[in-house]
């Protein structure tokens, strides 16, 4: 009960600060993350709602939702131009950082299985532009940047879920634990036909009741967000990967309902703040239990992780697409990692004990994602100023500023 009480006194005092703390470094999962760092000594007892499986649940539902949201609102046809910079950052970058994340991984802990290694590369592939809010929401930034970083956040979670639990299959295949085909089976092919049932299925019918003037606006936001809590539901009950269906279901509720997106975003902008400032207090508390994060092992990879692994992709990816090194630095950077990571790392992972790298991946992504909460965070209101001094003001009819 004190943890509770505590986390909403915190969430209260941040509320009403909040305003403040946008024009500081000093961010929302900086905030959150540290207080569960120096209050879980303090608040023993409150750890055993990590193994309780209260922390389980509630970041399972966060990026359930997310992953729904971020498919939901996506436009596709921005993909459909390779030269775009999100679809170059999402086909090439993404390939070669899972590459190169890998081979770091073999390289620093040679005790992980190539699989193994690939898992780890998987979990931390993403990016969460909910730790770069400032870059994505200012003005400084152009448009054209603003919109790759959030379109690349937006899908690459839910892309980089089948590369993972491929990389899982043939580590337990290997092991003998289990069936590869069995396992791929259930997880993306049953995620791929939970998701795209209940999208196409829940969209027709939100798209009726509109039409007919059936549904009170009030109500349409619940009745959207009812479809990602839909998938979690037939994905426990029907052994798929509760992920993918979120996310399939959010890219195929727009075929019958094209202002998905809108709705859930709403929601998403609210009360899915609580539910991901919770996951990085939890976030903290567990990081304040691990103490062998902060050996050379994970340090290293962690720093790796966030330079090289991510920029020298990101640079593969946008060269000949026409924009400044700047611009290339701009975006490699600031790809910090955060929901989707914790919750396949730390929360996916459980269910893999039986792998012997489990625990080593688990403290490279704890790390990794540490790391990034602090670095991304405290260096976006001074990486946006020294940008905006190399290529100045935004002026999107002039390409060559980027």
């Amino acid at each position: 009960m004190m943890l509770l009480v505590f986390f909403i006194s915190l969430l209260f005092v941040f509320c009403l600060v909040s305003g403040r703390l946008e024009k500081t470094i000093i961010t929302g999962p900086i905030l959150f993350t540290s207080a569960g760092i120096l209050v879980s000594p303090l608040l023993s007892s409150g750890m055993d709602s990590l193994h309780s499986g209260v922390f389980l649940t509630l970041a399972e539902v966060g990026l359930v939702l997310l992953l729904f949201t971020d498919a939901s609102r996506t436009d596709l046809k921005i993909l459909r131009d390779i030269r775009a910079l999100p679809a170059r950052l999402l086909s090439v970058g993404m390939l070669l950082t899972i590459l190169l994340g890998a081979i770091a991984a073999k390289a620093i802990f040679p005790q992980l299985t190539i699989w193994e290694a690939g898992i780890l590369s998987a979990i931390l592939a993403p990016t969460d532009a909910g730790l770069g809010q400032i870059i994505v929401n200012s003005p400084i930034v152009p448009m054209r940047v603003r919109q790759a970083l959030n379109v690349e956040a937006g899908l690459n979670d839910g892309l980089s879920v089948p590369f993972m639990l491929f990389f899982i299959a043939m580590a337990a295949s290997e092991s003998g634990d289990a069936s590869f085909a069995r396992f791929a089976w259930e997880q993306l092919g049953l995620g791929l036909l939970v998701g795209g049932a209940i999208g196409l299925l829940g969209g027709w019918v939100l798209s009726v009741a509109k039409r007919s003037d059936w549904m009170a606006e009030s109500f349409l936001q619940i009745a959207v967000l009812a479809l990602p809590v839909f998938c979690l539901i037939a994905s426990e009950a029907t052994g798929a990967s509760m992920f993918i269906a979120a996310f399939v279901a959010g890219l195929f509720v727009q075929v019958g309902f094209k202002d998905a997106g809108k709705h859930s975003v709403e929601f998403t902008e609210e009360w899915g703040q609580v539910i991901n400032l919770s996951v990085f207090f939890l976030f903290g508390m567990m990081v304040s239990r691990e103490h062998g994060i902060f050996t050379f092992g994970p340090i290293i990879y962690a720093v790796l992780s966030l330079t090289i692994i991510r920029m020298l992709p990101v640079a593969i990816s946008l060269s000949g697409s026409g924009i400044n090194k700047a611009t290339i630095a701009f975006i490699g950077w600031f790809g910090p990692r955060g929901l989707a990571s914790i919750v396949l790392g730390l929360v996916y992972l459980e269910q893999e004990k039986h792998l012997p790298g489990e625990h080593t991946t688990r403290l490279a992504v704890m790390a990794t994602v540490l790391l990034s909460i602090f670095a991304h965070g405290l260096s976006a209101l001074p990486g946006i100023r020294l940008y905006s001094r190399l290529v100045g003001r935004p002026d999107e009819t002039r390409p060559g500023v980027l």
